[in-house]
C-alpha cells in the first residue's frame, strides 16, 4: 500500500473526503517526525513507538573492493511493533 491507498482507504473508513483524510496523515506525519528530532518518543498504544536511536561510529567493508571504510555515528528513526499489532499480523 503507498500513501495515495492509505488516504483512500481512511477517507472511505472515516467517511471523509480525501482531502481531509490527506490533510490528516500529513499531520500525524509532520508531528511525528518533528517529535523525533526534538530526540523525543511517540507511542500509539496497542500500534507502536516510534524512537530515536543513536548509532556508533564503526568500521565497514566495502564490498566491491574490500576496503576498510569508517562509517560515522549517526540517529536513525525506529519502530517498534505493539503488542495488538504483533497479534494482528500472525
Amino acid at each position: 500500500m503507498n500513501k495515495m491507498e492509505l488516504i483512500d482507504a481512511i477517507a472511505k473508513k472515516a467517511t471523509i473526503s480525501k482531502k481531509d483524510a490527506k490533510s490528516a496523515l500529513e499531520a500525524m506525519i509532520e508531528e511525528i517526525t518533528k517529535t523525533l528530532k526534538k530526540g523525543d518518543k511517540v507511542s500509539l498504544i496497542g500500534f507502536g513507538t516510534f524512537e530515536v536511536a543513536k548509532r556508533k561510529a564503526r568500521t565497514g567493508v566495502n564490498p566491491r573492493t574490500k576496503e576498510k571504510i569508517k562509517i560515522k555515528a549517526t540517529t536513525v528513526p525506529k519502530f517498534r511493533a505493539g503488542k495488538a499489532l504483533k497479534t494482528a499480523v500472525k
